[in-house]
Formats: structure tokens, sequence, C-alpha cells
């Protein structure tokens, strides 16, 4: 059976998480805010089984719709266009990119938490956040690889990460469940499983840093370090 990938927001991690699905044999449907025209040299580069739409179509269209836009663009997503689809959620709040966010900065919400708020009738599933773009594409390995890496997920729903977990798994990843959309602090920007897990030398400036393999073993073990929710 074929599957679909919807996406919304199309820049570094959308079009990061394109390439994979693409070469895993899975059609993506891309679309951004400006409009399907200005999306023409990434599918020229993706191959024939990515095409360009708007959000409401690309969220149509998918068997899962990965929303890969500035957190600040959240509140402008269609709630409508979403509601009951398997969404997800790739977003981190940065406070210098997205501006002052009270529920955010005070840690009465998670990001994970107030983006459902935002879409309440979507199945929604946090992951692909915790890892940059370029690793995310030149980790990915086939499944049974001793060298495969795992992401962390969050969610509310169960049949949601499931789904989600079969899509990573086609996609090159193993997963580790992080729990309830709640837990996605854990995950958060800052948090010990962001970012540094993937790097090979945390000295180095991550998006300089070749990347290195990061088991589920290595992701479990940073989710301990995380304590205390902000």
């Amino acid at each position: 059976m074929n599957h679909t990938l919807g996406i919304i927001g199309s820049g570094n991690i959308g079009g990061a998480v394109a390439r994979l699905a693409v070469n895993a044999g899975i059609d993506v449907v891309l679309s951004n805010s400006r409009g399907p025209e200005t999306l023409r040299g990434l599918t020229d580069r993706l191959g024939p089984r990515a095409s360009a739409a708007t959000p409401a179509e690309a969220a149509a269209a998918g068997d899962w719709t990965v929303i890969a836009v500035p957190f600040s663009a959240v509140p402008h997503l269609s709630a409508d266009a979403l509601a009951g689809k398997t969404v997800i959620d790739t977003n981190n709040y940065y406070r210098l990119r997205d501006g002052v966010i009270a529920e955010l900065l005070s840690g009465s919400l998670t990001a994970g938490e107030l983006f459902q708020r935002h879409v309440p009738g979507a199945r929604t599933v946090k992951t692909f956040n915790t890892i940059y773009f370029e690793h995310l594409v030149s980790l990915a390995r086939p499944a049974q690889s001793l060298d495969r890496s795992a992401l962390p997920i969050a969610g509310d729903d169960d049949e949601a990460k499931k789904s989600v977990t079969a899509l990573l798994d086609r996609l090159g990843y193993d997963t580790v469940d992080v729990g309830a959309i709640a837990e996605s602090w854990r995950i958060q920007e800052g948090s010990p499983a962001y970012v540094l897990p993937y790097l090979s030398d945390p000295q180095l400036p991550f998006f300089r840093d070749p990347g290195k393999p990061a088991p589920a073993k290595a992701i479990r073990t940073a989710l301990e370090q995380a304590h205390n929710r902000p």
C-alpha cells in the first residue's frame, strides 16, 4: 500500500523529511505560506514522488501531516484542515525568533501542549525537533543496522504514535517513546536530548559537526538526565 506524507512548511526540516520520505518510496505533498509555485525547485530536486500544493491540500493528501513552520506561525494553521489527521509537530520555541509567549516562558505549558491547543481535532505526535536537519538526513539507516539512530516521540494518542513509529522506521530511525505530550519538556530546546546525542564533538557548533549515530539507549540516557520540568 502506497502512503503519502503531507508537509506544511518546506524549509530545512520539512525538506529533510521530504527527502527521507521520497528515498523510502513515500509520496510527498509539500506546501508553504508563499504558494506552490515557489516550491518548484525543491520538487524538481526530489523527483516524481514530490509535488507542491496549498497547506490545506497537503493536509488532505497526507496519511501523516508534518508541521515544520516557525512556532510563531502555529496559531495561523487551519485547525479544520488538520482535524482527524495524524499530525507530526516538529516545532521548537525560540524566543529570539518567535517572540514572547508567556505560557512557554513560565513553563506552565510545553511547546507541544500549546501546539496541540491550536489544532485540537488533530492526533498530534511530537518528533524531529531534537536533531539538526543535515544530521536527520545523514544518520538515517535501514532497519537492523548496527549504527541506527533513534528519535524521541511524545503524544497522547497511542494509535497515532504507533503510526508515526512505523513512519520513522521506514525513514530510517528507531523510536523512543517519551510519553504524553505533557512530557515533551524532556525534548524541548535546551534539554539533554536536544541535538547533543547526535553530535560527535559537543565543542563544535552543531552545524559544523558531522554527526554521530545515537541509538535508543543513548536517547533514553539523555531523557533520564532531564530531571526537572522548566
